[in-house]
């Protein structure tokens, strides 16, 4: 499945849980509930198409397929109980009980994000685990940090139209921490090492958080997009969206029709069509909602 139609099909999911009026994300669960949130994003310009695994630690078998995450690909949040997990990645399609190409540990602490990235090349592939702040900002403002997951942009210089500067001299795999800045439409100018500056249309909701990311583009140049982490009020995250297309959509709270439903039916179908099958005797993991 392409990245493209990967993307229409999970527009379609949100667009059927907006008319649901259940929100595909936002901020992080409430301590007391004993719940984190976990996604994973694949930041490595040559490796291929991974299925992602998120598996506790206490509960062996019980846990997340995430199937053919692609570069550039930004999972929606998992809600997981707080707890130990193993976060691995196989190449797409590979057998689940056959080794992983790479994997770690991550501690998930009630009430709080975190982001699993891929990063590096595919002869240094690793796992950076990012803690997320999903704190919306001040009114006016968006919150926003960079991950440069472009191999051809080391190290990078990024700042938004009217002097804000979002990182200096970043180094690929690498990521800044977050910074308010002025919501709306905007200009990103990105200056890589030596090369000269680029400017690209990107827009940060205001009262929203965002991970941008920096990426490779094929047959060369680079690209920006910006995964939603969290959202002010009637804002819903659709994962990584092109700069310059917005990356939000206000929640209309209308009733629920027969087309939502359906919409909301054909889209889930289509994105875990690929899901993986539990073993015979093995506990069920489940696909990624």
């Amino acid at each position: 499945m392409s990245r493209s139609t990967r993307g229409l099909l999970l527009s379609l999911l949100v667009a059927g849980l907006c008319a649901l009026g259940m929100p595909a994300a936002g901020a992080a669960p409430d301590p007391a509930s004993g719940t984190g949130l976990l996604r994973m994003m694949h930041l490595s310009p040559d490796t291929p198409s991974v299925d992602a695994y998120i598996d506790s630690v206490s509960d062996p078998g019980s846990g997340v397929v995430l199937p053919a995450v692609s570069y550039g690909d930004v999972s929606p949040y998992q809600t997981v109980p707080a707890g130990t997990y193993t976060v691995s990645a196989r190449a797409a399609g590979a057998d689940p009980a056959s080794p992983p190409v790479l994997a770690t540990t991550v501690s998930v602490t009630a009430g709080t994000a975190t982001t699993i990235a891929g990063v590096g090349s595919f002869a240094q592939l690793s796992f950076a685990v990012l803690p997320d702040d999903l704190t919306l900002p001040p009114a006016g403002q968006a919150r926003a940090r960079v991950v440069n997951a472009a191999a051809t942009a080391s190290p990078l210089d990024l700042a938004l139209g009217g002097g804000t500067a979002l990182a200096s001299g970043l180094a690929f795999g690498a990521g800044t921490g977050y910074v308010d800045v002025p919501g709306g439409a905007g200009t990103l100018t990105l200056t890589p090492g030596t090369a000269s500056p680029a400017e690209l249309p990107v827009e940060l909701a205001a009262g929203s958080v965002y991970t941008v990311l920096v990426l490779d583009l094929d047959g060369g140049g680079l690209t920006v997009t910006t995964a939603l982490d969290a959202a002010s009020p009637g804002v819903v995250p659709v994962g990584g969206v092109e700069a310059g297309a917005g990356g939000a959509s206000a929640g209309t709270g209308s009733p629920v029709g027969p087309f939502a439903l359906a919409v909301l039916a054909l889209a889930a179908l289509l994105l875990t069509v690929r899901a993986r099958l539990p073993r015979t005797r093995r506990p069920a993991r489940h696909a990624a909602r």
